[in-house]
């Protein structure tokens, strides 16, 4: 039972959750960035270059034979494949600048003095002022 105990402490830690709800989103967000660029990027960057089909780029290396399949080089999906990792590689720049540059906005902003100092501030005022 010992060995069950220290799995589940391990599994309900904030870091191994969070890490598991990063992966969850990260998987859909690239599912996201996948369809942007197979269906927004890249039929207009294809029909710019000349009608070009990108996932379709490949270099026949053996034709078909019989019922074995054409050994391809799939040139063209390494491509989208690269544009799809620029994309996702400025996107999550973008996000951490964005939170570094909002973290630096907190620091910036001096906290606001404790109880005690206000009271006493208040105190003294009232003294000089009589």
């Amino acid at each position: 039972m010992a060995l069950l105990d220290e799995f589940k402490q391990f599994a309900m830690r904030g870091n191994v959750v969070d890490l598991a709800v990063g992966v969850v989103i990260g998987g859909a967000f690239g599912k996201i960035v996948t369809s942007f660029v197979n269906d927004v990027l890249m039929p207009p960057l294809g029909m710019l270059l000349g009608g070009v089909n990108f996932s379709a780029l490949a270099v026949t290396m053996k034709a078909a034979e019989g019922e074995a399949p054409a050994v391809l080089w799939k040139y063209g999906a390494f491509i989208q494949s690269i544009v799809d990792f620029t994309i996702i590689a400025v996107v999550i720049f973008l996000v951490v600048k964005a939170m570094v540059a909002m973290q630096k906005k907190e620091e910036a902003a001096p906290a606001p003095p404790p109880a005690e100092v206000v009271l006493l501030t208040e105190i003294r005022d009232a003294l000089r002022n009589r």
